[in-house]
């Protein structure tokens, strides 16, 4: 016997309207503005690295060739976010942010293990280094990666994609750094050994965040609760709603970066009070940071009909 019931979608905020329309304006302005900074120093960092002879040069110099694909990346899948869902892509494109993410992770993985290699092999072969010329780049390559990762850190906290960019930036800067520190030993000691230590020791640093990122882009793909949502408290606490007398079925999860869905079903008795029930059911998972909401009230049969015959 199939029992009768009720639904309603409950949506708030500013995540009320469909996943697919979620507005990214100040991350795509503010990425498209560093990477046309990243583009423009690509280059002189290159040359710069070459003419000096530094690693720390042309890992920055190569970091920032997979900044400016990782950034062309995460605004091509922002952009394309925006496009509303349809008939085949019911919650539209935003889960291609999360795969960029997931990319730019990936590539930092990478351009940390090459890094390691090349500096290992010149801790056993010293090279030359220029340190003046060394010095020059990098200290412009610092004021370049400062306002870089200026312009997107307010939004790398709230948003996984721009989080990914800003991982890349920040991981230019601290090889900025790394240059500079390794360029200032060599001028004043003569220790061109500085240079693939500092390497290794930045590549170290973009291990950690890199991992990071890929295990949360993960988190989201494989449909796991978000890390501010308790599931168990939260099923708890609706339990607790007056008139609901059972909470099962109940799957937490993101669809993007700020987007937290939820699905559930319960129990009631009265089915005259479902209305104020869920209103009540949207105002407890608002206050957990989840924006839309589908919940299904199932009524109890008042007589439990015994099982039908069988058939002999």
């Amino acid at each position: 016997m199939t029992l009768p019931h009720v639904h309603a979608h409950l949506s708030s905020g500013a995540h009320a309207q469909a996943p697919g329309l979620l507005h990214r304006g100040a991350e795509r302005r503010r990425l498209s503005w560093v990477l046309g900074i990243t583009a423009a120093f690509m280059g002189a960092e290159v040359v710069g690295g070459i003419l000096s002879g530094s690693l720390a040069l042309l890992a920055d110099a190569g970091h920032m060739l997979t900044d400016a694909g990782a950034l062309a990346f995460s605004l091509l899948a922002m952009s394309m976010a925006q496009r509303p869902p349809d008939a085949a892509r019911t919650f539209g494109w935003v889960r291609l942010e999360i795969l960029a993410a997931l990319v730019n992770g990936a590539a930092l993985l990478v351009l940390a293990g090459l890094v390691v290699v090349e500096a290992w092999d010149r801790l056993r072969d010293p090279v030359p280094v220029d340190a003046p010329v060394m010095l020059a780049v990098a200290v412009i390559g610092l004021g370049v990666n400062v306002v870089g990762a200026f312009l997107l850190h307010a939004h790398a906290e709230e948003n996984l994609n721009v989080r990914g960019a800003y991982l890349h930036v920040l991981g230019d800067l601290l090889g900025s750094v790394g240059a500079i520190s390794a360029g200032l030993v060599v001028l004043f000691t003569g220790w061109v050994v500085a240079d693939p230590i500092v390497s290794i020791l930045i590549a170290g640093l973009i291990v950690v965040n890199a991992w990071r990122l890929v295990r949360e882009a993960a988190e989201v793909l494989l449909e796991a609760a978000p890390a501010h949502v308790d599931v168990a408290s939260l099923v708890e606490e609706l339990r607790s709603v007056e008139g609901l007398d059972d909470v099962h079925d109940v799957h937490v999860w993101t669809l993007t970066s700020g987007f937290v869905a939820l699905a559930g079903h319960g129990v009631i008795d009265d089915p005259g009070q479902h209305t104020r029930i869920l209103e009540e059911i949207q105002e407890r998972v608002r206050a957990r940071g989840i924006g839309h909401v589908t919940f299904q009230l199932e009524m109890r049969p008042l007589v439990q009909l015994p099982p039908p015959p069988r058939m002999e």
